[in-house]
């Protein structure tokens, strides 16, 4: 076993089939993947329907750089178009988070701890799943982060995925 693995999910096309199918998958490669609620969000950095966005927690047998190019073929068997803007519309987006306690950066943007992280679209749900994990380089839990987060006590927008 390599490490437990802390993923984000998103997606704003046909989001909900792209999300229940990389679960899906996530189950068939990893076994068993604890699953956050799914929240409706406003895209980010780009105007574009909302995206839905969950978090994953999965045991992996891969190495960091070798689970994110897993993630990135998922992406891509979901027709993931990487030739545009870095902000735009996604069939289905995939990055690791967290890492067991690792510090690093690799090829494909990986970086871990995942700057994303500052957004209340991946620390909200990264925090029902996991809030006593302590984020490295922070001495703070995910539920400390998501209490100091300026959203921290909107409601979410739950939704189902079918």
């Amino acid at each position: 076993m390599s490490g437990r693995a802390y993923l984000s999910l998103g997606s704003n096309v046909a989001p909900a089939a792209h999300l229940r199918a990389a679960i899906d998958a996530l189950q068939a490669r990893f076994g068993d993947v604890v699953v956050s609620p799914v929240y409706r969000t406003p895209a980010v950095g780009f105007d574009g329907p909302a995206f839905l966005n969950a978090a994953a927690m999965i045991d992996s047998d891969l190495e960091p750089q070798a689970l994110n190019d897993w993630l990135h073929a998922l992406e891509d068997a979901h027709g993931r178009d990487r030739s545009g803007p870095r902000f735009s519309d996604r069939t289905l987006d995939i990055d690791i988070v967290l890492f067991d306690d690792r510090v690093l950066s690799g090829d494909g943007h990986l970086r871990i701890p995942r700057p994303e992280l500052e957004h209340a679209f991946v620390l909200r749900p990264l925090a029902d799943i996991a809030p006593d994990v302590v984020v490295p380089g922070t001495a703070r839990t995910l539920a400390q982060l998501w209490a100091a987060h300026a959203e921290w006590g909107t409601p979410g927008d739950v939704v189902a995925l079918t």
